[in-house]
């Protein structure tokens, strides 16, 4: 139990993050200008601008989760 009330503030933040997040337009003018230019020709490069951002979007995730994981075990196994 003193383990969930030690993560409560973090999954309640998290919450708040995922289900009170706003649209927002943010991408640049010419990636904007490009991918709606495809879509209305009817092209297929727009799942490839959606794949590179999705690429550009989970790489700083993975490489914070990875020394995030070696931390924790390092401090684990001082314990």
């Amino acid at each position: 139990m003193n383990k969930v009330k030690h993560y409560l503030p973090s999954i309640i933040l998290l919450g708040l993050f995922i289900f009170l997040s706003l649209d927002v337009d943010a991408q640049c003018a010419m990636c904007k200008a490009q991918a709606e230019t495809a879509h209305a020709e009817g092209s297929k490069d727009v799942a490839g601008l959606n794949k590179g951002i999705l690429m550009l979007f989970l790489a700083p995730f993975i490489i914070i989760g990875t020394i995030t994981y070696l931390w924790r075990k390092n401090v684990k196994q001082e314990a």
